[in-house]
């Protein structure tokens, strides 16, 4: 995939960044808004589809209440997104309803994606949305959210948005002309990173975990959300905000901003769900036996291949599976439940139903369930 494919591409996720969208901090940046959603209409008559993921409730939240430092509070946080989500929506639909385009408020967390039935429930909803003619406008659900359920920045949550929907593209805008080669907002000789397969490990090196006052990411967080939506083969373009028309110069395939190519055959569905996966639910440590077949041969993992059993997970829910170094091989939904797996291990399949009484599965993991990371 090149930038030429932005040209061609039929649905982008569009994700806009707290600091871009509040002016910094000061309010509701209304011109900015009215910017990008002119241009979002202009893609529309394109014949593309578009979701937006916006960041920006908590920060909107702060700027009503003259708060000058993000809480750290979680009840502050979210008195702040329920606040803040009523600005921020009613501007959007009202530059969306200048160009006769309707629109959709989607709040999500973590459990949205990581329960398959409301993931799949998810998935339809949008695809309907879409469907519709609809813009959809996604946001965390901060005013609900705890710490065990929060995707943690809007950069991951667009990256899971985009391998839910299978999006050519992922789009970041942000208030930094792109990713550069080293920090610069401390180094003046800091060079701008044109174009990058997302999974090149010297893009490590390159980027800080350090977020602004408003944000929660860094441009660490969007190089791993590139590299989350690289798994379902969608690239990752970063770039200014608050340049002219940003949006349709990257549609014209303009050199501006960074972008990170996905070199990875798209993962089916199912897999894309289980790759993405940020909370696991257990462990299982599997022998040198066990991790050769599942990296070259491609096949279920058994339970005579498990040595140790990490968790309190039941059936249907993702474990990692590690080699004995610790080293994550692969993931998928178990067959049965970590007190059983605990009574199976190191056994064969045909000694399952004497051990148990009953036999569910012959497989630990199926390989359909079960992805290689």
């Amino acid at each position: 995939m090149t930038r030429q494919t932005l040209q061609t591409a039929t649905r982008w996720i569009i994700k806009i960044g707290s600091a871009l969208l509040t002016s910094d901090g000061q309010g509701l940046n209304r011109a900015g808004i009215a910017a990008w959603v002119q241009q979002i209409a202009q893609l529309r008559q394109q014949g593309m589809e578009i979701v937006l993921v916006s960041s920006g409730a908590v920060a909107e939240g702060m700027a009503r209440l003259g708060w000058k430092q993000r809480p750290h509070a979680l009840h502050e946080l979210q008195a702040a997104a329920a606040i803040g989500q009523m600005g921020l929506v009613q501007a959007y639909e009202t530059e969306f309803q200048k160009y006769g385009l309707k629109t959709a408020q989607v709040l999500l967390t973590h459990d949205d994606l990581a329960n398959r039935k409301r993931y799949l429930n998810a998935r339809s909803t949008l695809r309907t949305l879409l469907d519709l003619g609809v813009v959809p406008i996604i946001n965390e659900n901060d005013t609900v959210v705890f710490e065990e359920i929060k995707f943690g920045d809007n950069d991951t949550l667009g990256a899971l948005v985009t391998n839910l929907l299978e999006a050519d593209h992922l789009i970041i805008l942000t208030d930094q002309q792109g990713l550069y080669d080293k920090n610069p907002r401390e180094h003046r000789d800091a060079k701008l990173v044109s174009e990058m397969q997302a999974e090149d490990t010297s893009l490590d090196s390159m980027v800080s975990s350090k977020a602004g006052t408003l944000g929660r990411g860094g441009m660490y967080t969007k190089l791993r959300a590139a590299r989350l939506a690289a798994r379902s083969g969608a690239s990752t373009a970063i770039a200014h905000g608050r340049m002219e028309n940003v949006l349709l110069k990257l549609r014209a395939v303009e050199m501006i901003g960074s972008y990170l190519v996905a070199t990875q055959v798209p993962v089916v569905a199912r897999k894309q769900w289980l790759a993405g996966h940020l909370q696991l639910r257990g462990q299982l440590t599997i022998d040198a036996g066990a991790a050769k077949v599942l990296k070259q041969q491609g096949k279920s993992l058994l339970a005579v291949g498990v040595k140790t059993v990490s968790g309190d997970f039941m059936r249907g829910e993702v474990v990692a599976c590690v080699d004995e170094a610790g080293g994550e091989i692969a993931r998928g939904l178990v067959n049965y439940s970590a007190a059983e797996i605990n009574k199976i291990k190191g056994q064969p399949s045909d000694r399952i139903e004497s051990i148990l009484g009953y036999l569910d599965e012959p497989e630990l993991i199926h390989r359909d369930n079960l992805v290689l990371i």
